[in-house]
């Protein structure tokens, strides 16, 4: 949901009907530009900026998700926790580290983003040992998710990695961590879910909770402009598809005439005037990732893409978050309904 697609706007109307509103930390020096600054100084500015007019509008819990992989992720991290953040969702690598931020008066939870039970106990394991933490819950995020995925191009449509086969795993794994050091740790299922059906299905193996994005793209209240949520309701189900990102990972997003034109070449190397991800190589990247997610949150899809879920082409309107939730919650008592009577 970055760079720009879930801002303060998106995060205090999902925080406002009680869930979890998620401020997304990627190019937030692009969005807020800021001509005295660097884009890394920039981003800091505008997270703090984000954060607290999140706090201002919302009594509601506000997350801030921060890739391991950004250049600035300690400095973010930092901000995030100073700004009194509620939540802190980190992934696109193992962030190992993350507690270390902590100060003795935070009030900021921690929430890793994992893609098998094998990493939730890496993680586990070394917040323990490192930190005396433990996470705060763990979002499993699936292959069917938008944007870059952790798995290999072979493994995104093979069962075994499949949402449903990783959310076990991963409660499985977990449970050890609760039942010795008497702590709850919700596990929350991420990616491809769309429904309230599918809400009901996943917490069927042992989820906790949900993880959104796609769903909220096409909302009055998302932050991505017109021409960006118009991609989504414009999308069939063949227009998403996976690509390989410059930053070296697969990623699932929207075909358009931007990525055609990179898979015949005519994208060429250029220079990087950020440096925002780490694991990024300039030498062999087609285009700059951050200009081009920046150019599709401003609605210039020529220059950039749309990353999306693999359900993203079931959105036909614009709606509200409102909307969203009401029709999550029926769909949800409907299944619950539909479970009893075949029992």
């Amino acid at each position: 949901m970055g760079v720009g697609i879930s801002l303060s706007g998106l995060a205090v109307a999902v925080a406002n009907e009680g869930g979890v509103g998620v401020i997304s930390a990627a190019g937030l020096g692009l969005v807020h530009r800021n001509p005295a600054l660097d884009v890394l100084q920039a981003n800091i500015e505008g997270l703090r900026k984000e954060i607290r007019i999140a706090k201002e509008k919302t009594k509601g819990i506000i997350g801030i998700n921060i890739m391991v992989a950004m250049s600035d992720f300690a400095d973010l991290v930092k901000t995030a926790i100073s700004e009194k953040a509620d939540i802190i969702f980190s992934g696109a690598g193992l962030p190992l580290d993350l507690p270390k931020f902590l100060k003795p008066d935070s009030v900021t939870r921690l929430v890793p983003i994992v893609s098998s039970g094998r990493a939730a106990k890496i993680i586990c394991e070394k917040w323990q040992s490192l930190h005396n933490y433990l996470p705060d819950a763990i979002v499993v995020e699936g292959p069917k998710a938008g944007g870059h995925l952790g798995f290999k191009k072979d493994q995104i449509e093979n069962a075994d990695y499949a949402l449903e086969a990783l959310i076990p795993e991963v409660v499985r794994e977990v449970k050890y961590f609760e039942d010795k050091y008497q702590k709850e740790i919700p596990v929350i299922a991420a990616g491809g879910i769309y429904t309230g059906e599918d809400i009901f299905n996943i917490m069927q193996k042992g989820a906790k909770g949900i993880q959104m994005g796609s769903r909220f793209v096409t909302t009055e209240e998302c932050d991505a402009s017109p021409g960006f949520k118009q991609a989504y309701i414009n999308a069939s189900e063949s227009d998403i598809e996976i690509i390989q990102s410059p930053v070296g990972m697969p990623g699932r997003a929207l075909n358009n005439n931007f990525i055609d034109k990179v898979k015949q070449g005519l994208k060429m190397p250029i220079k990087c005037p950020f440096h925002c991800i780490k694991t990024c190589d300039v030498s062999s990247s087609p285009y700059c990732i951050i200009k081009a997610l920046y150019s599709a949150y401003r609605g210039n899809m020529e220059s950039g893409y749309a990353f999306a879920g693999t359900n993203a082409h079931l959105a036909t309107k614009i709606t509200t978050v409102k909307e969203i939730f009401r029709e999550l919650a029926d769909d949800f008592q409907t299944a619950i309904n539909r479970s009893k009577l075949k029992a």
